[in-house]
This record gives C-alpha cells, structure tokens and sequence, in this order.
C-alpha cells in the first residue's frame, strides 16, 4: 500500500503542468543509440548520454534538430530521414508522412497505438557443433493525451543449448533459464506507463537501466541483468541540470529460511526482499560537458523503506540512522562519478568511477587500503576518415567491488551483476573501429582482453584464508591485491556485419576468434564456447 500512495502522490503532484508523454525505447536497439551518439559526437545534437534508456520522445527530438543539419554528410541525412519514419509518430499527428512499416497503427485526437510482432533467430557454429536461439512475442507502444505513455513487450526465447548464465563471463544478457538439460527456455516481459509534464516525468516500469558511460557496457548499471520492476522519477528544471532517480525491486535468489515451508513433496522457498534506490545528478557546466554523480543503496532482509524513496537523500547516512554503524546489520551503499566531453567535435571522452567503499585515510597504504571502486575512462572518434569510428576503453574492477559479505545486498540481481560483467577483480580492455558505407549497413570490428584475478568473496565464505598469504587475517577485506594472480583470461577478435533492411528489421552476420587461459576458465566460460575457438554466427530479427 505504502508503494502505491508513494506512485499515486507523485502523480497528483505533478497534474498541473504540462508536455508530451515518454515512452523508453529499449537499450537493446543499438543501431538508433549508436548513431544518436554518432550525432552527438559531431556537435550536432546535445545529449545526456550517461542515462539510457532515451526516452521515443528524446530520440525523436535528436532527430528532429540534426534533419537537413549542414553537417550532415550523404549517408548520416538518409539515416536521419529513415528513422524519422518511425519516430515521427511521437512529433506528428495522423499517418500522412511518410512512415514505417507498422503491422499495426492507430491515432486520433486521444490515443496513439502501435503494435508489431517480435521474430527472430541466430544460428551458432564453434566447428564442432551448430546450435540456435529463437525468439518470438510482440511488443506495443502508444500515449494517451498529452501526459501519459505506455509500451509492453513480451518475447518467449529458446536456446538449443543454453549460452548465457550467471556464473559466466559474457555480455549475452541475462536471464532466468528454465527447463533440464542443455536446451532451455527463458521470457522477457517489459512494459511500464508513464506521465510527463514540462519539466519532468514519473514512471512505473519493468524494463532494463543502464547508468553510465561507456561503449563496452558501463559499470553503474549494465543493464546486463533480467528486467525488475522499478519506479522513475526524473525532472530537468533547468537547461543546465537534469535529475534521475530509481527505486527497484530486484531479485535475491537468498532463501528466507522463516518464511519458507514445506508442501507436499518439496518445499515452498521464499526469497528475502531486495530492493535498490538510485539517485543521479547531471550538471552541465560548459556546452557539450555532463559532470553526472549520484549514490544508490541496495537493502535487503527488511520491508521497503519509505526513507530509501526519498530521491535526493544520501543512502549511506540515511542506513546509518537505521542500522548503526554495524555492518552485519546495515545495507550496502554505493557512490559513483560520471564525466562525458564533446566539446571537440567528433571526439567522445568519458570516464566513469564507481565506489563501494574507499577509506581516504588509508587509500595509498597497500596493507590497510580498501579501495573497493571500480573505474572506466574511454575515447570513442568518429569520422577520421567518412563514415567511420574508432573507440579505445579501458575498465577496471577491484577485488569487493560488487560482492559483499552479507549476499542479500550483493550489487547483483538474479545473480547477475547489476555493474560490469566481468565481476570482482577484472580488467578489460576493449578496442574497436566502425564502418557505415551506406544507411544501414554497419560493419564493426573490434578487440576485447579480459583478465580477471582471484575471487576473493569465494575464498573467504570458504574459509582458505591460511591458503592466501596476500589476506590479512585481522582485517580479511583490506589490503588485496589487484589481480596478484591471474585466474582467467580472454582475447577475442570480433568482426560483425549487420543491415537494416527495414526499421527494427535486421541481418547479420558475425564471427568472432576466443584466446581462453588460465585456471578457472572452464569455471567461467560457458561449455558452448570451450568447444571452439571459432565462433561463426547469422541471423535476423524483426523487432526488440
């Protein structure tokens, strides 16, 4: 009930005012993100991009300000003019212009409704076997008057053999796999409604978030993770500052042994609570320059918490007044930075920090220091030569970034980690160069290291601490080293070529070279992949 009168209040707060409604467009449609940011990286559009999703509405307004832009070269205006086909419907009225393909639209002076199916496949062949992933569902989108938008999505996958999982090292995106054996099935349902007004909007949704700069995933929040249900608020009062804020129920896979009880045959199981409370404030001091800091707190094993729903609280202080300053009973916070510069044309400089713990005290003493952060920073360049990009990234994660000693508050939900996917005590190194010869086509070529060192949250439940010198056992989280020994490693060498033939509808086609070593690579390496390493992949797919 609590929840529902927090929704409902701010709701009422805000039905004065006014704008046009926001639907999210969904991260996974990187086509229209990647040349939104190519856009932005030559000076043509302004944009926040350390928030993601855009909202239909930001990415038709993008579109809107760069048509017929004299900077626009052959191809970027034809890209333009073939979006606009589909983002239109959040700036006109009717259906005389000319628009996409639709398998079903609907507008009059109230309602815009738009429905189309969700197909696709791809086939995988490491030169010892050939497997598949197909998907199919259908999705909707529309508004209703002036404030309120609505979208709902629905896609029932199956994989011949499961690809994916908690435990591995992947950028495949989560899920929730059911079924024995290789072959499993998994669902993705998102959907959500929304109501905007002049300078700002709410939300209630199930979708995915990603936080944070970066071109090989950020380290805020991926978006890596199966969608959970949260609650948006955002507001941009003035052109130089822009607030996000997020409260989410996430799934713990924590057994609440009290509440669980046997039924005939099994046990009913019950999870504890999670939830997570994000804040992010973007302040842009000079043209084209986002400075983005904000905090989050994850808490679980108690009922939501109405202090946690405040937006613009500082969690850790806020858990202090409930927990003490005990660790055992308190929750996990979080704090982060994000920085984004395009104020030379065609340049994207970025850089992200996120922070479980540093104590400023002892940062630089190497036996005490616990520097729990995990750091991103990157150059992304476009047209150097026409039509083409490159990006170099580096991310690293030190050891008890995401872990916690108490796993209900882990920075995971479902088990995956809501941050990088490579865990704790990783490096990544990720290279990359672009080609658009023509509207559509994007060939991308690109280089991907991953290192990562010891997991040090295994070793401790485990109780081998006597096995690892480097752990003080007075103080087991402080002092660990970073990657003093390497677990694992990966080189991949990826070419993918894709074309959109249609709006949302695609080929492509992809193969990618792995380099696997080290010691736990079968423990983090799906059994697919460890098969071969050529990995040849093609598809399609109508949809998101």
């Amino acid at each position: 009930m609590n929840r529902i009168c927090l929704f409902l209040s701010l709701l009422l707060v805000s039905q004065f005012t006014m704008q046009a409604q926001e639907v999210p467009h969904h991260i996974s449609n990187v086509a229209i993100y990647d040349f939104i940011d190519e856009l932005a990286n030559k000076g043509i559009i302004d944009i926040n991009s350390a928030i993601k999703p855009y909202s239909r509405l930001t990415i038709a307004r993008a579109l809107q300000d760069a048509n017929y832009h004299p900077s626009l070269s052959k191809r970027q205006q034809q890209e333009v003019e073939f979006y606009l086909k589909d983002f239109n419907k959040e700036l006109l009225q009717g259906k005389d212009f000319d628009k996409r393909f639709d398998l079903w639209y609907y507008t009059d002076s109230l309602m815009k409704l738009t429905v189309n199916p969700i197909l696709g496949g791809q086939f995988f062949n490491n030169g010892n076997a050939t497997e598949y992933h197909r998907w199919g569902g259908a999705e909707f989108y529309g508004s209703i008057g002036k404030h309120v938008g609505v979208y709902g999505s629905l896609r029932d996958n199956h994989e011949s053999h499961f690809l994916g999982g908690s435990d591995y090292i992947t950028k495949r995106p989560g899920a929730v796999y059911k079924g024995d054996g290789s072959a499993k099935d998994y669902s993705e349902t998102r959907g959500g409604i929304t109501y905007s007004w002049k300078w700002g909007s709410i939300g209630l949704h199930k979708d995915h978030v990603a936080w944070g700069n970066g071109y090989s995933e950020a380290i805020i929040q991926s978006g890596r993770a199966p969608s959970y249900g949260y609650i948006s608020f955002k507001m941009t009062p003035t052109k130089w500052l822009e607030f996000n804020y997020m409260h989410g129920w996430l799934v713990s896979e924590v057994i609440d042994s009290v509440r669980s009880y046997p039924v005939y045959g099994d046990d009913r199981r019950i999870y504890v609570s999670k939830y997570i409370s994000s804040n992010m404030f973007t302040i842009k001091p000079l043209k084209k320059l986002y400075v983005s800091f904000g905090n989050s707190i994850i808490y679980a094993d108690t009922d939501f918490n109405a202090a946690f729903a405040v937006p613009f609280l500082f969690y850790k202080s806020a858990d202090h007044t409930y927990n003490s300053w005990d660790n055992w009973v308190g929750q996990n916070a979080q704090m982060y930075l994000d920085i984004s510069s395009r104020q030379i044309k065609n340049l994207h400089l970025y850089t992200s920090v996120f922070i479980d713990e540093i104590a400023l005290g002892r940062m630089f003493d190497k036996e005490e220091q616990s520097n729990h952060v995990a750091l991103k920073f990157g150059a992304k360049v476009n047209d150097l030569l026409p039509n083409t990009s490159l990006t170099a990234e580096y991310t690293r994660v030190r050891p008890m970034t995401y872990q916690n000693f108490v796993p209900s508050v882990n920075y995971t939900s479902n088990s995956f980690f809501l941050g990088s996917y490579m865990g704790d005590n990783s490096e990544e190194l990720y290279l990359a160069a672009g080609f658009k010869p023509i509207r559509g086509l994007d060939i991308h070529a690109s280089y991907t290291m991953v290192r990562r060192g010891k997991d040090y949250m295994k070793i401790l439940n485990e109780g081998e601490i006597d096995e690892h010198p480097e752990i003080n056992p007075e103080h087991e989280r402080r002092g660990l080293p970073f990657i003093n020994e390497e677990r694992y490693k990966n080189q991949s060498f990826t070419l993918k070529a894709s074309y959109q033939i249609i709006n949302d509808g695609f080929i492509f086609i992809e193969a990618t070279k792995n380099d696997f070593n080290g010691p736990d690579t079968e423990l983090y390496t799906n059994p697919f992949y460890l098969e071969g390493d050529n990995i040849l992949s093609f598809g399609m797919n109508f949809g998101f």
